[in-house]
């Protein structure tokens, strides 16, 4: 589009539009949703949420749908009572009581089976220990734990007392515990002595040490232990679960009748930024919503065995490892290492072991398993039906490769746009419903609206190929309460820009996500990344995943961030960061590749600055890039906070490597 007609919004969108895939009648037959049908039933608001919420047990079913009487502050299903531990545990031991529920891969070598009636046990038991240590209803509980059994336990426990959790990464330092613990007004932490990484022991407990001695709380500390002996020094103050679980063997603790706008857990967002928000969310319309979704976006049924290859301290590990999939009864897999040890095949090891059924992975993953090539996946026998992507835009280069090397081009994809604050997906495709297409989202599920504005707050046009502010115009159940302790800076942060704050009405109430992203003329979305990863070139406003995909187009490429460098003339200009796949030789043939291959998809006015070849890139520990680090590196500017990155040794490394070049 010309210049001249661009508002500040509108990120130009040039990549080329892509083939569709249809999904394979075998996977079509037997899905959950093969109706479409469900996007009328659904979309009738609000009480077309209603059959979300019927997939659950409730003590008490709810008086109204939706209250939008207080907005922002939305409710749902009220009047209702139920326990989420009970509709992920006890009202599956008539039929499946000996089905596992979870099967865990420890980095040693250890393994467990979690029936349900394992489960049950274990849950009543950790509760019972909780109580006994003065753990009540509505009591927040912070739990730092890595990908051990302990930590589902500990949050199911938590859930059948009514005490809300908070968890926390287990790579997070002890600062940011310790501004969790305090922002959470918590009086229990709940942790455990060490587990593994590369197969090395590591002490867990420092980090709570050190986050009592920075904390403004004194909160009460329990311990697990990975092993039956301790393998870390541990206070004597603190309580070991496993005295505690002795004392109270056998014990059935009654699941807290829960109202259905009582809150089940806070989920801080990273703090890469400005201080952590807290996002509040609520049982009822949570647990209806994660549990619809489950079914009908993963197609997961409760024969399946399903794997989520992320990390419980993250939403996503929350939605679509504990909660969705055990409240429809599944067989879920955990892994408590990387995925590279003890070598570049253990992922595949692990789906041919379990016979999994549907993978979960983030496209962040998908780039690191196209970088060591497709020989160690194909060294292993192991058919998924479904694939998903979470986490951040997928570039269709990495899609296809997905499609090709990991579901053997008859496994359904589905992309999915969603948030911590969000709760579930929102943007996704049923999967029997639609045809797949390499880097979308896909569409708007069933019953949410999104729409894209100015920064006038003006509606871009429908399906017009025109990029804009991504927000979503009506309420759904799964949506944050607020920011726990501070409703002001939830109303400032997700609301402010883009409602009418003084009205009561909440149709004149718009939800700001911070993205950018462009319909097509199909209706299909692609979300473009956060608006603040945009760069203005030569007057044209780019996001950086249009020129990362771009950059990615290059066979060689595995994996391409996109950076703004100043520039006199130009305003800014991309610095391409590019990882080459292995056995690949960093080159000028491959830089020049690179350059091409922006200018073909983009157009000449974006030819990248510089291609500089790293061995990583900066990204947090939940896999997302860190482009602001990579422009300051960019424009020889101090590094900033680097202590929430997976490797905090990576930005000092590519600065050495952009001093080279």
């Amino acid at each position: 589009m010309p210049d001249d007609d661009m508002t500040d919004v509108q990120l130009e969108s040039r990549l080329r539009e892509q083939e569709y895939f249809s999904p394979p009648p075998e996977f079509v037959g037997q899905a959950n949703a093969t109706d479409r049908d469900i996007y009328d039933e659904v979309g009738e608001f609000p009480e077309g949420f209603d059959r979300y919420a019927e997939l659950l047990d409730w003590d008490e079913r709810w008086d109204r749908t939706f209250d939008g009487s207080n907005p922002p502050f939305f409710e749902w299903f009220v009047g209702g009572k139920l326990n989420a531990s009970h509709n992920c545990i006890d009202r599956h031991l008539d039929e499946r009581k000996n089905q596992t529920a979870i099967c865990w891969e420890g980095s040693d070598g250890t393994q467990e089976n979690i029936t349900y009636r394992d489960l049950y046990r274990r849950v009543n038991e950790t509760a019972a220990a909780l109580r006994a240590r003065g753990v009540e209803e509505d009591d927040v509980v912070t739990i730092h734990l890595p990908m051990v059994p302990a930590l589902p336990i500990t949050m199911l426990a938590c859930a059948r007392l009514g005490a809300p959790h908070s968890v926390v990464f287990a790579g997070f330092s002890a600062q940011a515990l310790a501004e969790r613990t305090d922002s959470a007004d918590s009086d229990y932490i709940v942790t455990i002595d060490g587990y593994y990484r590369r197969g090395a022991f590591l002490s867990h407990i420092e980090k709570t040490d050190e986050a009592l001695d920075l904390a403004d709380r004194e909160p009460d500390v329990l311990t697990w232990l990975r092993h039956d002996e301790p393998q870390a020094d541990i206070s004597d103050d603190y309580i070991r679960m496993g005295d505690l679980l002795d004392e109270h063997a056998g014990e059935r603790v009654d699941p807290v009748s829960r109202d259905a706008e009582d809150p089940l857990f806070l989920m801080y967002t990273s703090g890469t930024t400005g201080k952590p928000k807290g996002c509040q969310h609520r049982t009822g319309g949570y647990l209806a919503y994660v549990a619809a979704t489950s079914k009908h976006v993963l197609d997961i049924k409760p024969g399946d065995t399903y794997w989520c290859a992320a990390d419980i301290g993250w939403i996503t590990g929350h939605s679509y490892i504990v909660y969705g999939p055990l409240a429809l009864g599944t067989t879920s897999v955990m892994y408590e290492d990387t995925p590279d040890h003890p070598h570049k095949g253990r992922i595949w090891e692990i789906a041919e072991k379990y016979d999994v059924d549907i993978f979960h992975t983030s496209p962040t993953a998908v780039r690191m398993f196209m970088k060591w090539g497709e020989e160690y996946p194909e060294r292993y026998d192991f058919d998924f039906r479904h694939m998903t992507t979470v986490g951040e835009p997928i570039q269709p280069e990495a899609w296809l490769w997905y499609y090709k090397h990991i579901g053997g081009e008859d496994a359904v994809i589905v992309d999915t746009w969603w948030q911590t604050e969000t709760g579930g997906h929102l943007l996704t495709n049923l999967p029997a419903l639609d045809d797949m297409k390499p880097g979308s989202a896909g569409r708007a599920a069933p019953g949410i609206e999104p729409a894209l504005l100015d920064d006038s707050g003006e509606n871009v046009p429908e399906a017009a190929g025109q990029a804009g502010n991504l927000v979503i115009e009506r309420p759904w159940p799964s949506m944050l309460q607020t920011v726990y302790g501070d409703d002001e800076r939830f109303i400032d942060t997700y609301w402010a820009d883009y409602s009418d704050t003084d009205s009561d009405d909440w149709r004149d109430w718009t939800y700001k996500a911070g993205d950018g992203a462009v319909q097509s003329q199909d209706g299909y979305w692609r979300v473009l990344g956060r608006l603040d990863d945009v760069m203005n070139v030569a007057g044209h406003r780019l996001g950086t995943m249009e020129l990362e995909s771009a950059a990615a187009e290059v066979e060689q490429v595995a994996e391409a961030a996109v950076a703004p460098r100043e520039d006199a003339q130009k305003g800014e200009v991309p610095d391409v960061y590019a990882v080459v796949r292995e056995g690949v030789e960093e080159s000028d043939a491959v830089r020049a590749e690179i350059v091409s291959a922006v200018e073909a998809e983009i157009g000449k006015f974006a030819r990248p600055a510089n291609v500089v070849f790293v061995d990583d890139l900066p990204k947090t520990r939940s896999g997302k890039i860190m482009r602001r680090i990579l422009e300051n590196i960019s424009n020889g500017e101090d590094l900033g906070n680097t202590t929430t990155l997976r490797d905090p040794s990576v930005p000092e490394q590519i600065r050495e490597q952009t001093v080279g070049e």
